[in-house]
């Protein structure tokens, strides 16, 4: 089961598909108007609470069918057939070892909870990071998460980047938050600090891929693995810092892609700052991650349906980078 394409488990809010029903044979009957296309996009728009990483794995696996006989990623459909999936669990779902951990918990109830994340924790075990990550500090504070896909995680932040993220601690509330957030309804509010001086506000339209060369990078990216980014942004003061312009952007996000607020800002030709990555590099230097922060989660509360918003405060190093460029720390917008 260990195949790189399985569940790339990076480290920006790129939201979950739902995990599935292990055991339980999926039967799908393919429409005319899918003639021509790839099987693994076929079934991207059939199972649209799967990833196609994950579908192209089990297809890879031999554990769907065309027709009754094993297929290729690449096998063409002609519009009448019937593919029948049985969904396998992965390595990046199999039991983990809880680890006590210090977590910053904003909020929690018999539903869900949300935490404020810190710089260098990693959310989901991954290649090199099996142990030491939220998902074992999460075991560790509440067990029956054992019991719970990814330990209630259905978003991710980056390793360096700071602020809210909200767990399921059961099934249903899983379900219900995945649904929330590919429906888009979940409001994700980010402060960033970038280079240069964008325009007062805008939005980014561009879908994002793997980087065609460097596959430790994301790219805006007009291929048919792209998938659609939307982010809006609002400059809410200029300065300078080391004698170079800098802006402070609120940004909400309206997807949640790998990397995303990185991605399209940098390629406004705005980097963060001290965004390794994506940045300038000979200005990594002055801040050791990239200037970004998830000050705000809305959602509606799984269980009792109503409106909820958190906010977090800024983390003591942004709060000091701010200051070395003379910008006041903004308030969250209620």
């Amino acid at each position: 089961m260990n195949n790189p394409i399985a569940e790339e488990i990076l480290d920006e809010a790129e939201d979950f598909d739902l995990s599935p029903d292990e055991g339980t044979t999926l039967t799908l009957k393919v429409d005319p108007e899918s003639c021509g296309m790839r099987l693994d996009k076929v079934l991207s728009g059939l199972l649209p609470q799967y990833s196609r990483n994950r579908l192209q794995l089990w297809i890879e696996e031999g554990v769907v069918t065309v027709d009754g006989a094993p297929a290729k990623i690449r096998t063409t459909m002609y519009g009448d057939e019937v593919i029948v999936v049985q969904p396998q669990a992965i390595q990046s779902e199999q039991p983990y070892e809880a680890e006590p951990m210090d977590l910053d918990i904003i909020y929690e109830d018999e539903t869900l909870m949300v935490i404020n994340k810190p710089a260098g924790l990693v959310v989901h075990p991954a290649a090199g990071n099996w142990t030491g990550t939220l998902l074992n500090g999460l075991l560790h504070h509440a067990p029956a998460l054992s019991g719970v896909p990814r330990a209630g995680i259905v978003h991710r932040l980056d390793k360096d980047t700071t602020g809210l993220m909200v767990v399921a601690k059961t099934l249903a509330a899983q379900t219900d938050l995945v649904r929330q957030l590919q429906e888009r309804t979940v409001r994700r509010s980010y402060l960033a600090l970038v280079w240069g001086h964008p325009v007062s506000n805008g939005r980014v339209e561009a879908a994002i891929a793997r980087h065609p060369r460097e596959r430790v990078k994301m790219a805006v990216s007009q291929s048919l693995q792209a998938k659609e980014a939307v982010t809006h942004y609002q400059k809410l003061t200029s300065s300078k810092l080391d004698d170079k312009p800098v802006s402070l952007l609120r940004c909400q996000l309206e997807t949640g892609r790998t990397h995303q607020i990185r991605v399209h800002m940098q390629s406004l030709g705005f980097p963060l700052v001290g965004d390794a990555l994506y940045g300038k590099q000979h200005l990594v230097s002055v801040f050791p991650r990239q200037a970004l922060h998830a000050q705000q989660l809305g959602l509606l509360h799984p269980a009792s349906r109503e409106e909820c918003l958190w906010s977090a405060p800024l983390p003591l190093d942004m709060q000091a980078l701010l200051e070395q460029a003379h910008i006041p720390i903004p308030d969250p917008v209620l």
